[in-house]
């Protein structure tokens, strides 16, 4: 097998590793900012069972979080497993990098003078708009570089989707070297992964730039 016709069958799941990756920022981000304010919840219950929900999918491998997201229901209730893989495997992925998320955010809101609070109190904002208009904004700016660091971490994090057997771009890659016993679909896939961070990182970069506005 030529290497342009590896590239071609490999580019074949690329399409499917970036839904993984789009649709895993589409519902961790908000996700995460919500467990970030459950963990930091007056209410100690609510507090201590989402600081316990988040040590636990920080605390085990995503790879076995996507056996039991996938296989889960089917060994616990008798319920099929899904045909369209890509609804669990974006549900653990979503899952699993909210929680990081979620102590990001909690992080950039506790950095927060507690002044800025105050002078919102004093100039009549509520709650609700302090958070919205005056932290969040700042907060964002704030954690913008942790939150690169993750979002690269979830490009190469995608390929454990093989372990599910769902055909992405590295799933179809091992399938091509074990046929053809050469290494040479894992350099490709590791073009691919390191092409793909280039332009997250490119991209997370302008966003920071465009941030820096007291600069």
């Amino acid at each position: 097998m030529t290497l342009a016709t590896i590239v071609l069958k490999m580019s074949e799941g690329l399409g499917k590793t970036c839904a993984i990756f789009f649709l895993t920022l589409v519902f961790s981000l908000p996700l995460g900012l919500l467990v970030a304010l459950l963990r930091m919840s007056r209410r100690k219950a609510v507090s201590v069972v989402t600081r316990g929900v988040i040590s636990v999918l920080r605390g085990t491998p995503l790879m076995l979080q996507l056996l039991a997201v996938t296989y889960g229901p089917y060994y616990l209730f008798g319920l099929s497993v899904s045909r369209n893989k890509l609804i669990p495997v974006v549900i653990a992925f979503a899952i699993n990098y909210a929680a990081y998320f979620a102590e990001i955010y909690r992080g950039g809101i506790e950095s927060m003078p507690v002044g800025q609070y105050e002078a919102a109190q004093v100039l009549g904002y509520t709650k609700t708009q302090t958070f919205l208009r005056i932290i969040l904004p700042q907060v964002i700016k704030r954690i913008l570089p942790s939150i690169t660091n993750e979002v690269v971490t979830l490009v190469k994090d995608t390929s454990m989707a093989f372990t599910v057997s769902y055909q992405e771009m590295f799933t179809i890659g091992k399938q091509i070297a074990n046929s053809q016993t050469s290494f040479v679909p894992f350099l490709v896939a590791g073009l691919f992964y390191y092409v793909f961070n280039l332009l997250v990182d490119f991209v997370m970069g302008r966003a920071e730039k465009r941030m820096s506005y007291y600069r």
